[in-house]
């Protein structure tokens, strides 16, 4: 095959591959089996190994290869990432919508439109993209300084190394890295059988798999992303924030299955309800509901 020929090859592999991941890791959905996924992942990294001149850093082979860190540098948040308040229980429900309307200085009698999903039990992090390239995925750290962790975050697959839309401009995606519970049962038994000690829960896993400085052990804990707001996206207007969510789930971002927008309280009470019920049986774990103003 002459060069051309060959780069057209891996730049349809790179799209295929980043598609199945997309259907696998974040829509639940495979499209072929693991077996033929296995094949095309083979053939890429056989044609990157014979023309290395030809990998890209959006390439699915990149997400694991770094050398091990010394220590994390650290990453400044702009803006901050602040911290979200949780609704654990119904009383709180109408007591954040009635400190809403003081704020807003309206009538309690007066409707606001809300959107609320559920509030995920991981570690927050922040990914900037520089012309729809990931540049830096940080941890949240105290808000205003954070943790450069860009290597472990690549190793993210429901994570897009670079994105589908053709964006010139700077974004800031936030969201919550979490462990899926299979996972951190699987984790867990492998560290039991080698005699390790076990890890208390997901979130503890989540957190101590971001902050491996060796990103070859951060790769195998299967680390999962939801992205739940945008922090800074370069003069770019967004009105609302399911429009934020929207724009997410363009760009090929995992967000949640469960969101409610509403105005009426009540509805928003046996949304609280719903989510509660389905919590013993969701695939990670939660610790509340986050309600925002639309």
């Amino acid at each position: 095959m002459d060069i051309d020929t060959i780069q057209k090859r891996l730049e349809s592999l790179r799209t295929e591959i980043q598609d199945h991941n997309k259907h696998y890791y974040n829509e639940d959905n495979p499209l072929i089996s693991d077996a033929e996924f296995d094949r095309l992942f083979d053939e890429l990294l056989d044609l990157e190994r014979r023309y290395p001149e030809l990998i890209t850093p959006d390439s699915p082979s990149q997400r694991v290869g770094a050398a091990p860190l010394k220590k994390f540098e650290k990453f400044i948040h702009d803006p901050p990432m602040l911290s979200l308040q949780k609704v654990t229980n119904k009383e709180e429900i109408r007591e954040f919508d009635a400190r809403v309307k003081r704020f807003l200085k309206i009538s309690m009698d007066e409707k606001v439109e809300y959107i609320v999903e559920p509030k995920y039990d991981g570690l927050s992090a922040e990914l900037i993209y520089e012309s729809g390239i990931l540049k830096v995925g940080s941890t949240r750290g105290d808000g205003t300084v954070g943790e450069d962790v860009t290597n472990n975050i690549r190793t993210i697959k429901s994570i897009p190394l670079k994105l589908d839309a053709s964006i010139e401009i700077r974004i800031s995606v936030r969201g919550e890295v979490y462990m899926p519970i299979p996972s951190f049962e699987k984790l867990n038994q492998k560290l039991e059988e080698e005699g390790e000690n076990l890890l208390a829960n997901p979130r503890n896993a989540a957190a101590g798999s971001l902050r491996q400085l060796d990103s070859g052990i951060t790769s195998k804990r299967r680390l999962n992303f939801f992205a739940y707001d945008l922090g800074d996206i370069d003069g770019f207007k967004i009105e609302t924030q399911i429009g934020k969510i929207e724009f997410l789930k363009s760009l090929q971002f995992k967000v949640s299955e469960y969101i409610l927008i509403s105005d009426d309280i009540t509805e928003i009470e046996n949304f609280y309800n719903k989510i509660y019920n389905l919590r013993d049986n969701l695939p990670y774990e939660i610790d509340g509901l986050v309600m925002k103003v639309n």
